[in-house]
Parts: C-alpha cells; structure tokens; sequence
C-alpha cells in the first residue's frame, strides 16, 4: 500500500494541463460547447452558447474527466510516435472498428452524468458533428482514436448537466444534481 501523504498532485496542474492539452490538440471549449448546444437546443431554445460553455468548464472541472483527457490524449501522441506495441499500435492509428477502448474510456467521463450523458454520447459518436468530424478524420497524422470520443463524451456531459439543471430551475429546485 502507498504512502499517502508521500506523493500529492496540484489538482490545478491537472486542470491547466487537461486545458492545454485540448488547445494543442486542436480543441477548443467553444467547440465543444457548440456540439453541447446541438444536443439541446431542440429542448430548450433560448439555451446560449455561453451557457453551454459554463456547463463545458464544469465537466472539464471533474478530476474523473481531466484523468480521461489526458489519459486519452496520450495514448494518441503515442500512437503518432509509433511507440506503442504491436498490434496495439496499428489499432489506434488506424481507430480499429473493433478496438472499443476509445469508447469505453469515453464512457468514464457520461457516467459521472447519468444516462441522458449515455444516450447524447451514442448520438453525437454516431453523426460526428462540428468539430467531432474533423476529429474523426482518418489521415496518419494527428491520430485522434481517443480524443474525438473524449470530446463527444465531454459534450455530452454538458448537455446532460444542461438538461438537469434545467428541469431544476423549472422545479424551483435551487441545488440541481450533477454539479
């Protein structure tokens, strides 16, 4: 058994790096709060961008959801560098149909959020909207296998939280569920 007070990491330094390593990727949180607002601007028409934004942060905010990113994100760069063994690496630099370890990985991240997070995360896997297309574009390099999973599952999160928070307000509940 480890020894607690021996190892302790600055959970700001997980957040700023969760945040930088989404930037250098390629990802905004605009983009994400954008895939957000097409999961529930039919339910909720008045819903803003920044709102979904706010909602985004808060996702990014769960440690449970920056240990996917950037366990996600790595495992990527580690593809593009062909430093992972065979026949991992051929998988994810070609995002084998039948490797579902990106999804799976993903999922960590719609649990925290129920299963409206579930459902809006098959949704948008499926129809690849915004920037989730550009990610899940299949050329050698950058490898995306992990990361256009992780910002569907992201967006869905936030949609989830959306909709709680959401069904809250008209409830005049004041401490909505899933913060």
């Amino acid at each position: 058994m480890s020894n607690p007070s021996a190892y302790s990491l600055n959970s700001q330094k997980v957040a700023q790096a969760t945040e930088q390593w989404l930037q250098q990727r390629g990802v905004t949180k605009r983009e994400i709060a954008h895939l957000a607002l097409f999961l529930q601007k039919d339910y909720f028409p008045e819903l803003t961008i920044e709102e979904c934004e706010e909602n985004v942060d808060a996702v990014l905010s769960k440690r449970e959801v920056q240990n996917a990113v950037l366990t996600g994100i790595q495992l990527d760069i580690l593809a593009e560098e062909g430093k992972l063994l065979p026949p991992l690496q051929d998988m994810i630099k070609h995002d084998e149909g039948l490797y579902g370890c990106d999804e799976i990985l993903a999922l960590s991240i719609v649990n925290v959020y129920g299963s409206i997070g579930l459902t809006n995360f098959g949704y948008v896997d499926k129809l690849k909207p915004g920037i989730l297309k550009k990610l899940n574009e299949k050329a050698d390099k950058p490898i995306h296998t992990f990361l256009d999973d992780i910002v569907g599952a992201i967006a869905a999160s936030a949609s989830s939280r959306i909709a709680h928070r959401k069904q809250a307000e008209r409830e005049g509940v004041t401490d909505p569920p899933l913060d």
